[in-house]
Parts: C-alpha cells; structure tokens; sequence
C-alpha cells in the first residue's frame, strides 16, 4: 500500500555530519532546502541507477557527488569506443571493462562516502522486481522500449518511485513518476510500437550533450525526492529540443481507471521482455 511520498525507513538513524563532510557538502549545507538535516537524508538514501550510458553516466556521476548513500547501478554491457561520445563516466582506457566496473571506479573516487552496489547483469521479469524493491529511488536510464515497460511494471508493483528518460538524435523526454498516485509510462504510451517503427539511437544517432543533460535532470529530481524540496515532474512530460534549444512541459494524466493507492488494472505480474500486458484504454 502507499506509504506517502517517503517511504518508511528512508531516512535511517540519525547522524552528525564529521569536518570532511561538512567541508566536502558545505555548498548543499548553505542552501535552505539541504542543509545539515538535508545532507544527512542524502547520505541514508538509496537510489538504483538502471543503465550506464549517455543517461546513466551523469546522474551516477551527480549522485555520487552529491553523497547518496547508497546507489546501485545496473548494466550488463562492457565499454566500446562508440560508447565515450556520450557515456562520460567511462574513458578510453576502459574499453573491454565491464560498464558497472568502470562506473563504479569513478563514483567511488569521487565520493568514497558512497557505497556503490554494481550489479553486473541484463534485467528480466525474473530479477527486477527483488532489485528495485531494495532502493528508495529508480532511474530509468535505458533505451529500448521492452526494458522502459518492465522497468514502469516493476515499479507500479514494488509501489517505487521513478524517473524516466529517453533521448534520440537532439530530442529528449522526462517525467517523474510516483505510483501510488502519478501518471507513470504506462499512463502515456499505452503499449510498445511495433518493431522497426522507431529507429534506434545507432540507427539515428544522439547528441552526447542532450543526452547528458537529461541524465543530469534525473538526477536532480531524486535529489528532490530524498529531500521532499520542490516541484517533481509529476503528471508532466518535459521534452527537451536541443537542437532550438527549447523546453515545454506536457500535462499528462494518470490512467482514469488506476484510483490512487490501487492495483494497476492491468499490471498484476511480470511478463517476460516484450510480452507485456496491453492497457485497455485507448491514448487519444
């Protein structure tokens, strides 16, 4: 059932802040919205970063920076040169690494406050649901459409707050979703397009910098989350052309037959990758 905007446990036992700490975090300690208490709820959260590309590796980067205590990255992937145009958390020595190596090297030696949980496998119906059941936040930081479903299903049954994201060529997308009572994925895009329909972004290509700034902004807003600060961007899709260099957001609305803090009428399981269940109401 829901539990609020916080789940219970989120914040841990109290703590004091050591002189490294207050000197490494002293820029978030004199902002209103952090400061001591703040930080301290930063460094006894949890967040699962799902994919370590062009969205992933900046919000692992931030998240680290920013002293999430605990953050968990997901990848099955090892490093290849068309990889550093835009992951910038890896480099050119890494290539043949695995991705949750090579991130985790990088995050720790950011912030060696953080503890870095790499978890060195592809997603299914089988794994997901006991993984992110283990964090208080997930990005979606990945880009097929059968893995953005299952992450949203996931979710919706674990009852986990989430950020989406998706980029291609100069566009991006992103939205905020919490499922006890928010539009989440699902809510927009009712069912997968048919395959081919949509190109890839190695079929299209992306532009590194749209891609970073996209992961950046998740980022921000499970920073928000912790912190209960702020607007998140729930029930608003925000689409991002970098090319014109313009942002809007669109209203969005939860599935009208989804009532707050109850079963998804269509998610009771998880179906294999592509073998997801399609909703019955119709986008318009």
């Amino acid at each position: 059932m829901p539990l609020g905007p916080h789940p219970i446990g989120i914040w841990g036992s109290p703590m004091a802040l050591s002189e490294e700490q207050i000197e490494r975090y002293l820029r978030h300690l004199v902002l209103s919205e952090i400061g001591g208490k703040g930080q301290e709820r930063l460094l006894t959260s949890s967040v699962l970063i799902i994919g370590l590309g062009g969205l992933g590796s900046p919000a692992a980067l931030y998240l680290a920076a920013a002293g999430i205590g605990r953050i968990g990255i997901v990848d099955g992937d090892r490093v290849e040169r068309s990889n550093l145009q835009r992951q910038v958390i890896h480099h050119t020595p890494d290539l043949g690494v695995r991705k949750v190596d090579s991130a985790a090297a990088k995050m720790r030696a950011i912030n060696p406050d953080c503890r870095i949980e790499p978890h060195n496998f592809f997603l299914d119906h089988t794994n997901i649901l006991e993984l992110v059941a283990r964090y208080d936040f997930i990005l979606d930081c990945t880009d097929g459409f059968p893995i953005k479903f299952l992450i949203n299903d996931a979710c919706v049954l674990a009852n986990k707050p989430f950020s989406h994201a998706g980029v291609l060529r100069w566009d991006g997308q992103t939205i905020t979703c919490l499922p006890w009572k928010s539009a989440t994925y699902r809510c927009i895009f009712k069912q997968m397009p048919p395959p081919g329909a949509v190109p890839s972004c190695a079929q299209a290509g992306v532009l590194g910098a749209m891609a970073g700034t996209l992961g950046t902004l998740q980022a921000t807003e499970a920073v928000k989350f912790i912190l209960n600060q702020g607007e998140l961007l729930e029930n608003r899709l925000l689409v991002y052309d970098s090319l014109r260099m313009r942002m809007r957001t669109v209203q969005v609305q939860r599935d009208p037959r989804w009532a707050p803090g109850a079963p998804h009428p269509d998610i009771r399981v998880l179906a294999p990758l592509g073998e997801e269940p399609v909703c019955e109401l119709k986008q318009k």
